[in-house]
């Protein structure tokens, strides 16, 4: 009965957004997303673990041109900073700036500065489905500081991106309303070093409906950590301009999570439009000395209209020995 009422109401606040809100000028452009939804994990072999979270989240990201080449960006985030621990409902809510900075451009050649994401992989923002990013975003890389440069390579369209960064352990860190803490160098973990010796390194190239890139990356120990993460990435996707895509990409990391181990993460992702109907079907399977997990993620998306969407998505999971079957749904309003 609550999930009947939730979906209802998903679908009153997806129509309600079918007239987006825009504000755009010559030197000022902002855009961002509302989602409404519930993940629910319907079944699993740890009966604790099967847990229903009606959530809310936002994004907004600016940006603003300060001259010919400079320009000042911006994002927020608002949803729950906690991992829910039992049924929760628009809960533990918090916001915070997941991007703050200054571009220069010199050419085509673009430099950032400030609290970023630095370039790696693809498979963790691109894999379809409701699902299909859940393994694949164990290793995006978000919320650092440090300087990137996006620059052109050669005449065939290649972009090479380079990144050095640490964890951000500035007052940015922290959240507004639920506090999730500021983040500091004691609190561990590769990368959160407080100093310029983590790097990125990827280079991605177009060929027609085809790309296709290839990365590396380098994270220091941080306090408690028994080693460096050292990662490598490569991938290709590819739009048979007949409503089907897809998406293939496999990242190894030596040292991973700061560890002595190591892990292999692969997705394969596929997806079929058809109207205004999006079905699609991702795996990923990832590798380590003590285990190997793994997600099957089947999903629908519906575009009500081209702002508006409801995405439905079903998994299996298999992580640490421990099977689970979880459902999603939610309604997403861009702007």
């Amino acid at each position: 009965m609550k999930k009947t009422i939730l979906t209802a109401g998903l679908y009153g606040i997806a129509v309600a957004g079918a007239s987006p809100v825009a504000a755009q000028d010559a030197r000022f452009t902002w855009e961002g997303s509302v989602e409404v939804g519930i993940d629910s994990t319907v079944r699993a072999d740890d009966p604790n673990a099967e847990i229903t979270d009606t959530y809310l989240s936002a994004e907004a990201a600016f940006e603003a041109a300060l001259s010919d080449r400079i320009t000042a960006f911006g994002g927020l985030t608002l949803e729950s900073v906690t991992d829910a621990g039992d049924d929760r409902q628009f809960d533990d809510l918090g916001l915070y700036v997941n991007e703050l900075g200054l571009r220069f451009g010199f050419g085509e050649t673009v430099v950032s500065v400030g609290k970023l994401s630095p370039v790696f992989a693809v498979a963790w923002d691109e894999a379809p489905g409701f699902y299909g990013t859940a393994l694949a975003g164990d290793y995006e890389l978000a919320e650092m500081i440090g300087v990137t440069v996006d620059t052109p390579v050669g005449a065939a369209g290649g972009v090479l991106s380079f990144a050095v960064f640490y964890a951000d352990d500035t007052a940015l860190s922290d959240s507004i309303g639920t506090k999730r803490g500021r983040n500091s160098v004691a609190a561990g973990g590769v990368g959160n070093t407080g100093k310029l010796n983590n790097v990125s390194l990827q280079y991605s190239q177009e060929f027609g409906d085809t790309t296709a890139w290839i990365g590396a990356r380098h994270l220091s120990a941080g306090t408690g950590d028994t080693s460096d993460e050292t990662g490598y990435v490569a991938g290709v996707s590819h739009d048979f301009g007949n409503g089907l895509s897809m998406i293939g990409e496999l990242a190894h990391f030596n040292g991973a999570g700061g560890a002595d181990g190591n892990a292999t993460y692969a997705t394969l992702g596929g997806a079929y439009a058809m109207d205004d109907w999006t079905f699609s079907a991702t795996a990923t399977l990832v590798d380590t000395p003590a285990d190997t997990d793994s997600m099957i993620a089947l999903g629908v998306d519906h575009a009500i209209t081209e702002n508006v969407e409801i995405n439905f998505g079903v998994a299996r999971f298999d992580v640490g020995g421990e099977k689970s079957t979880a459902v999603g749904l939610a309604a997403v309003v861009s702007f």
